[in-house]
């Protein structure tokens, strides 16, 4: 069995997917996650980075899909 990883890149743009078909805002979504800015959000959107477990898991929850629906795995 191999070692699963995420596609980082493609799970950023699965978030701003499902944000946008949510009709959230990239603000809303911020004040939701207590963030002070967007620049983290951002950064998930181009795929430098992933949000915590903590965001991704109130990212779920506010969106109402399973985390495993937000991650995409690297092929």
């Amino acid at each position: 069995m191999e070692y699963p990883l995420i596609d980082i890149s493609a799970t950023g743009r699965n978030i701003a997917r499902l944000r946008k078909e949510h009709g959230i805002t990239v603000r809303a979504l911020s004040r939701y996650l207590g963030m002070t800015n967007t620049n983290s959000i951002y950064r998930w959107f181009r795929g430098e980075t992933l949000p915590s477990l903590d965001n991704l898991y109130a990212i779920s929850v506010l969106l109402n899909v399973s985390i495993n629906e937000i991650i995409v795995e690297a092929a």
